[in-house]
């Protein structure tokens, strides 16, 4: 008979200095046959925006699986550790803190959560500062393995009563679009709020090579002259472009180089477009 080993998704803010290891290793010794696929481990420092993002963007692709995931500011204080069970199948386990809603509603939206309150599936000793190791990889491990259904993690809690972040959101009208940074990646390109919605609806939909003036906006506003492209090809080296990326948002990147680093941009940066 065929055996599938369980897919458990797991990304962190922890860097690559031992703990996310050290949370490996806790599910592995619970769920020997797990597979631990790393979406990340280098999000910035308690930014549970830039996580959930991963998540959403990551988790789609996977096979239906646990996934963990910890960004968690409010580690030890009143905030709820957190099952969803979602439409598609999977689990996701973290912190009650607005982190996995997003990833949830692009599995399927959430069937039921739940909190983590059964102890028996903690670690034997546990901390308020390292609940990534004591609750929530041991709880995974344990409904990775099958030796816990999900009703046993804990008492129901009603969707409505979990935490969300603000969702950023892009407005257009005939010739403008008004958006935000909702993320910056590891190449310096800018993540934008809104899709090809908003560009049908500033611009009637735009061609490669359209001329664009974007500005950043805040205490020290910033303009730069761009071009629209479907691919990063469409624009000289080193020249920025916008274009809708693989999620199907806005986004602006320089070509083989750094946008994000070039012009000091960071989430939540208000952005104008118009045509110039």
């Amino acid at each position: 008979m065929e055996h599938n080993r369980p897919v458990i998704g797991f990304l962190t803010d922890f860097g690559l200095d031992g703990a996310a290891a050290t949370c490996r290793g806790v599910m592995l010794s619970i769920c020997p046959d797990a597979q631990i696929v790393d979406v990340g481990h280098t999000i910035r420092k308690y930014a549970i925006r830039d996580g959930a993002f991963l998540l959403r963007f990551a988790l789609p692709y996977f096979p239906v699986g646990v996934h963990v995931g910890v960004v968690d500011p409010g580690v030890g204080t009143a905030r709820r550790p957190i099952g969803i069970l979602t439409g598609r199948g999977d689990i996701l386990i973290g912190p009650d803190n607005g982190l996995l809603i997003s990833p949830a509603e692009a599995l399927g939206g959430i069937a039921e959560a739940r909190e983590l309150a059964n102890r028996d599936l903690w670690l034997p000793l546990t901390t308020s500062t390292f609940h990534g190791r004591d609750i929530f990889a041991p709880v995974a491990a344990h409904l990775a393995a099958g030796g816990a259904e999900f009703e046993a993690i804990g008492p129901v809690v009603r969707p409505d009563e979990l935490i969300r972040l603000p969702d950023p959101e892009a407005q257009a009208e005939k010739g403008v679009i008004e958006t935000v940074v909702t993320y910056v990646d590891s190449f310096g390109n800018v993540r934008l709020a809104g899709g090809r919605e908003e560009i049908e609806a500033a611009f009637g939909g735009l061609a490669d090579a359209t001329p664009l003036e974007v500005e950043f906006g805040g205490p020290e506003p910033l303009r730069e002259a761009t071009h629209y492209g479907t691919t990063f090809g469409t624009v000289p080296l080193g020249a920025s472009l916008a274009y809708i990326d693989s999620l199907g948002n806005l986004a602006l990147a320089d070509n083989q180089g750094n946008l994000a680093s070039r012009l000091g941009i960071e989430p939540d940066r208000p952005v104008r477009i118009e045509k110039r």
